[in-house]
Order: structure tokens, then sequence, then C-alpha cells
């Protein structure tokens, strides 16, 4: 970007220092500018998306009043903020600190908004002279500088002018609209790289870009460019103002971004968010009293810095609270002089720093940590990924293996779990699963507890043959009950499906069994045949194939019907009725019932796992044979007892968190209704998408080739990331939330192409989680800042 900034180019390169390795600790607008407002990690202020805690109430009572804004306030400056303040800031009120404020309402615009003037409201329409926000920025910050020294000449000034360019709309002036025709400079060696099995779970998901998402990319990097234009010359106005007030040689001045952004950058269409150079890195530039100009600094800044640094600027004490540290003393060794230290050491900086992003993973009963909970990977991918470590590709084998993965007919793989003696049996599982050959077992059903088959539980072939001789019993008993109570009849851990109208259940150590069917001559069937069956039968473990209703065979039906309209083949191909591949409306309108019916199942599917998390928690002790039955009667009473006050005393931070969870579902619903209406098909499981069309922009350059859709981001990619530069090594480690690690080597892959985790041995492994563990927890400078001489940067010799 700075590319098309000639003027703050010559203005702040030749008149000041560059520092070329500055980076944001979190690439994402809330979270960043949170940062540097108050020179705090994101886990210390808890801002970790623009819409969670951004500008909250919790954000406007714990950390606005401490952002540098207040410290330099009652140090008597004069202090002003002109432009975008916080994606979610209302206009509501006037943040502490500040005394002069003129900030946007809500996210980027550059016609059309509302600024809050000092706490009262301002419209602006889109007539450039008068609303263009770039220039009001501008102007407004210029006449409160001037106006300030006319009033107060010895009062100190610190003014924020926080552009809203390059960010969309990249609406830019109507003069500059013609500029850069054959913009390419996004076009790097990681542009439209993909797909990228060796990357994390979004980017594995996501392929190379379509013709129409690359003439995007042209026209987006033009048009952003063109909005820098306005920006620039906004540099140049405030330089000259500072060269006719005579303030130019008594002021310092910053330049920075938020964050960088992608742009087609490993076939991502736009965005940040990205732990990846592209988006962690920004332009830092300082000009001021003392500053070595026509610099290049190549020490480690980051955005947390610029808190503690203007606090030190200006002579103030710096909150140890702050996670950053002041950068002056990287600068130039002629200090003011209430800032020279004696016995004065030699430099020592950090050269690793923590980039994150999203929350620290759920807390279960135990204390344990979670995986995320809302992870939308597809399921077969994660369990791919998950088939690939050697711990599940042996046959329940290995000492402690809990899962194993087994291939079935159709090419998928599963995961089930080693349950038992099963791990003998796993070799027959598999030859089964191939061959398709299954037999049902009878099983009985009784709500008290049967301490006779106490001696067999350790054996699933003694229980098997136990099984077997009660049979002829077990049949007779269960023709007493109805056709209903079959329905009842599970196992503890099974999976069901329909076939052709009748519902089956497979269980992970017996194989199937039936749930009910809407055919009652099955049930009659089954159980007539079921004595029978089990005097042939030896361990099955478990099966694939299914029962139709007119025979004691298990055997699939020609077609599975998914939806009133489709159904899957056996050869695993997709068969729908003719009117779907004629008519694009009733395309439309069947794509759309598909995507409500998996939203609902996904919704049922989370509600199921809350129930199943509470039967966990109130999960009854196993039948005690040898205890006395008073004694099991007062302990059910005490359990009643403890259950009933357990409900009546629910605490307030259960129910504001229950509440919270059912506004976020209603919001989700409601988005999703309002995607109906609109007739709005973009969307990706996980993934947040965007649409694009001929009226999005509403200023020249204008797009021209039609509506399209991209889903390249998702909101709950969490991550943490070590990087790290110095003499010798130049890295990015990242530990996602989904388990998955990266780390890409600088030195010999500048664009990160190609993820090298896989050449690290075990030692380099633990030494970066261990760094990186303690990044995550740190609080305060010395905490999140390893300070690194030259002689100790010989510690990362072992991750080479």
């Amino acid at each position: 970007s700075m590319q098309a900034m000639n003027k703050t180019r010559h203005i702040m390169e030749k008149g000041g220092t560059h520092f070329s390795n500055a980076f944001s600790t979190t690439p994402m607008c809330c979270p960043s500018r949170s940062s540097i407002l108050t020179g705090k990690y994101v886990h210390n202020h808890h801002t970790y998306t623009n819409n969670e805690n951004c500008s909250s109430p919790s954000w406007q009572a714990h950390h606005e009043p401490h952002t540098f804004a207040v410290h330099l306030n009652n140090s008597g400056y004069r202090t002003a903020y002109f432009g975008k303040y916080l994606n979610e800031y209302n206009g509501s009120y006037v943040p502490p600190g500040w005394k002069e404020w003129v900030a946007l309402v809500k996210n980027s615009r550059f016609y059309n908004y509302t600024l809050c003037r000092n706490g009262v409201r301002e419209k602006h329409s889109s007539d450039y002279p008068k609303d263009y926000l770039t220039d009001i920025i501008t102007n407004d910050s210029i006449s409160y500088f001037r106006m300030s020294k006319k009033m107060y000449p010895h009062r100190p000034v610190m003014m924020v002018l926080s552009h809203v360019a390059p960010h969309g709309p990249e609406d830019s002036a109507p003069q500059y609209s013609s500029a850069f025709p054959n913009a390419s400079q996004h076009i790097t060696p990681s542009y439209n790289y993909a797909p990228n099995p060796d990357k994390h779970w979004i980017l594995r998901y996501t392929g190379p870009m379509k013709p129409v998402h690359m003439q995007f990319t042209n026209m987006l990097q033009r048009r952003r460019m063109q909005t820098l234009l306005s920006v620039d010359d906004s540099v140049e106005k405030v330089y000259n103002m500072l060269v006719e007030t005579g303030e130019l040689d008594n002021t310092y001045l910053i330049y920075t971004s938020d964050h960088g952004y992608h742009i087609g950058q490993f076939g991502l269409v736009k965005g940040k968010s990205m732990p990846y150079e592209f988006d962690i890195r920004v332009p830092f530039y300082v000009r001021g009293p003392n500053v070595e100009q026509g610099a290049i600094n190549p020490h480690i800044v980051l955005n947390i810095d610029l808190a503690p640094t203007l606090l030190d600027m200006a002579g103030v004490d710096i909150p140890v609270e702050m996670d950053g540290k002041s950068i002056l003393k990287l600068l130039d060794t002629d200090r003011p002089v209430n800032r020279f230290q004696l016995n004065k050491k030699g430099k020592t900086w950090r050269d690793s720093f923590l980039v994150e992003r999203g929350k620290l993973p759920h807390k279960r009963a135990d204390g344990k940590e979670m995986a995320q909970e809302e992870n939308f990977l597809p399921k077969y991918q994660r369990v791919k990924d998950l088939c690939q470590k050697a711990e599940y590709q042996t046959s329940c084998q290995q000492p402690g293996q809990k899962w194993q993965c087994v291939e079935d007919p159709t090419g998928k793989l599963r995961l089930y779990k080693c349950k038992g003696m099963a791990s003998l049996y796993a070799p027959r599982m598999q030859a089964l699963m191939a061959s398709g050959g299954s037999q049902l077992s009878p099983t009985s059903n009784s709500d008290s507890c049967d301490c006779s088959d106490v001696g067999f539980k350790t054996s699933v072939l003694k229980k098997k043959r136990l099984l077997t001789k009660k049979s002829s019993s077990v049949s007779s008993y269960s023709e007493m009950k109805s056709s209903k109570t079959v329905s009842r009849k599970r196992w503890a851990r099974s999976v069901s499906f329909e076939l052709d109208g009748d519902l089956y259940a497979v269980d992970l150590e017996q194989g199937y069994r039936p749930l009910g069917s809407r055919n009652s001559s099955w049930a009659r069937d089954r159980r007539r045949g079921s004595g029978n069956e089990e005097d042939n039968e030896e361990f099955s473990g478990m099966g694939v194939t299914a029962k139709p209703t007119t025979s004691n065979k298990l055997t699939p039906p020609a077609a599975l019907k998914v939806t009133y309209r489709c159904s899957i083949l056996m050869n695993d191909t997709v068969k729908c009725d003719g009117g779907l591949y004629k008519s694009l409306q009733a395309w439309k309108d069947h794509k759309l019932h598909i995507e409500h019916e998996i939203e609902t199942l996904q919704t049922k599917i989370k509600n199921l796992r809350e129930v199943k998390g509470h039967l966990k928690k109130v999960r009854p002790e196993e039948c005690q044979c040898d205890t006395p039955s008073y004694l099991l009667k007062n302990k059910e009473t005490f359990r009643l007892n403890a259950g009933r006050m357990h409900s009546l005393r629910m605490p307030s931070k259960q129910k504001s968190q229950w509440l919270q969870k059912e506004q976020k579902r209603r919001k989700k619903l409601r988005k999703f209704l309002k995607r109906l209406q609109n007739n709005d098909t973009c969307s990706m499981p996980g993934l947040t998408c965007f649409t694009h069309d001929n009226h999005h922009w509403q200023t020249a350059p204008f797009w021209t080739m039609g509506p399209f859709c991209a889903c390249t981001s998702a909101n709950n990619n969490t991550y943490w990331c070590l990087r790290t530069i110095n003499d010798t090594h130049n890295f990015l480690f990242c530990e996602f939330a989904t388990g998955f690690l990266e780390y890409f080597d600088l030195n010999t892959d500048p664009y990160q192409l190609i993820n090298a985790v896989s050449t690290l041995d075990r030692n380099a492994l633990n030494s970066m989680h261990q760094q990186l563990m303690d990044l995550r927890g740190c609080k305060g400078h010395k905490q999140c800042n390893p300070e690194k001489g030259g002689k100790e940067r010989n510690y990362f010799s072992e991750y080479r």
C-alpha cells in the first residue's frame, strides 16, 4: 500500500525512521484497535472479534478508562480523536480522556455515515466537498490544532487521525477514480496458491479462485490504492500545517495501520485475520525530535507498543499492566534529560511475540480444556485428518488406544471406539465391513438391576454365549411388548439411520439392531426369527448392511431417499427428479430447502449435545449388587433431594450464560430467515461469505462482471502463533484450537508456501510450544517481552 503514497514516504522515510519489522498482534480491526488504545494483548483486554466485547459495556467499564488518552489528558495534554474508533461504537457517549471527539458511528464508510461530534450526532450524505470522510478528518484535525495553539499556546496537543481508507467500500475521491489502471502489487508468489492441503482447515476447505474472483481482486487492489491517495494528501497537509505553525521540530509523527490485508493470497479472495505475513505486517514510521532521519530499524515493533510509546514521549509514567514497551530507546541515543538512565546497559529487545486470534477453549466441568465446539470443518475432513495419525491406523492394538479408523463399503473413513476386548476382533470387524455381513442379536430390556450377569461383564464372548442360551426366552418376552417398545431397545452408544422407510441402529460393538419400523411386518419377522439366528452366528463385531422388511437377511435397497426429490444410489451417485435439472427456480427452491434442513439439524445436534453433557453430569452410579437395599434407597433419596435443591438454586451466572446462548441462537435464526427471504444462497457451513454485484460500489470505477459469491474466512478460526526474528532465525509457529500445527521458515520460504512442521524434531516443538504457552498467559511488559541479546539468540539454534 505504501507504494501508492509517495508524499508520505518522502515525509516519513526521509525525515524519520522506518521500522521494517512492525506487526499487529491480532490482525482484525476492533481487537487490534483495542490493543493500540490499551497497550495490551487481546487475551488481556478480551476484545476477541469485531463483535464480541467490541465497545461493549464490559470494555467501557474496565478498559476504556485506562487508555493512553486518559493518562495524557490527566497530564495536561489536549487530546483529540478524528475518524473510525471501534467497529461497534454506537455514538451514544464520548469515551473518557478525549477533549475533542469526532468519531465515526459503527463501521467504515466514506459517504452516508454518522459522526459523533463531542456527543452530538452529525449525519452526512454523499456530496464529495462536504462529506468525504478522509477530507473531513484532515480538515477538522488541522482546524483543531491551529485553534489549540492559538488559545492555549503552552499546552501540548495529541491527535489521532484514524482514516477509514483503504477499508471497504473503497470509495475514492473523484479526482483519483482513474488512477492505477494496471494495479498488480497484490500478485505475489502466494497469489492464488491453492489448494493447500498442508495448511489449516480453512485453506484445506477452500480452493483456487475462479476467473471472476481474480478479476475482482484486480479491481479491489486498484480501488484500495485510489482511496490511499487522499490519505497521502492528508499526511502532506498535516505536515505543511506543522511547518507553518513552527511546531514541526517539536512534534512526533507516527504513521501505522491496525492490520494487514490479503487479496488473492492462497486463493482467499479478500480479508484479514490470518496469521501470515500479509495480514500481520503493518507499515510503521516515526518522525520527530532526536529521531534519526532516513534510517531503517529492524527491531520488532508491535501495535501494543503504541500506547506506552506515546506516554514515554510525553514523559508520563507507563502503567505496569501494559503489555507493550516504549520504542523511544530504539530511536536515538540523544534522549531528553528526564529519560537518561545511569549505568546504561546495551540495547536488548524482544525477538519473539504472540499472534493470537479467538478465545481460549471452553472449560469442561472437570476443569479440562475442550476444543472449540463450533468448528464447522466438515466431519469427513476432520475424520480424514485424524485417520492420518499413527495412533488411529492400527486395529485397537496399541496400549491405551481408544479409537480406530475403519473404511466403510463406500470408501469413507469412520472412527470407531475401542471398547473392552473389541481390539481382539478388529480384523474381523474390518473384514465384515468390506463384505457387508451382519446378523441381529436379541436383547432384553429391564429398568431394574440384573446382577446375574456380573461375572460375564469382562468378556464379550461370554456375554454372547449367555444371550444365545437365553434366546428363546428373550424372544417370547419380546413378543409380549408392543411394536412401540422396540424403539427403546437401543445400545448405549449407537447411531441411527433410515433405509426405505425402516429405521436402524448401528452399535459400535454389537452391530445393527432395529429401532422401529413403519412396516410392522419387519418387526414381527425379526421377532420370529431371532431365536434361530443366534445359534448359527459367531461374534460379528459390527455390520454395515440393513435388513429389508420382507426377508431375514439384511441387504440395502437400491437407493437411499435423502430428500423428497433426491436419492443416493448404491454406486454413490446422487439422482434427483428431472424437474430440478430443467427449472432454475426449482433448483434454487430445493437448494434452499436443503440448507434449511442442514441448519435445523445443526441446531438439533447442538441441543442434543447440551442434553448429552447434562446427562454426563447427572449419571447415576453403577448397580451395587452387594450393597444392602436400605442404603441404596437412602442414597437415591439424597440424590433426588440434592437435584431439587440444585434446580431451585440455579446461579445467576448460569442464567446469564443461557440467555446469551439463546440470544445468539435467535440472532442466527433471524439471519437465516432473512437470507431465505432475499433468496440468498451464498453460504457454506462454518465459513463467512460475501456477495458482490454490479450495484455494490456506488463510485467509479464500477464493477460490471455481475454477481458472485465467495466464502474465504471464518469467525471461529482460533489460533496462537509464535513469531520470531533474530540474527539467525525468522519463523512462524502456530497452534490452532483444532490441534493443527504450522511452521514456516521465512529465511527459505518468505511467502509461507510450505508448512514445514514435519521437519521439526520433538525437542524443537516442545521448546516453541512452551514459549508460546508463556506468551499466551503473559500479563505486563515484563512477562510479555522476552528480551534477547546477541549471545542469547543461540537459544534458538535447536529450531533448525
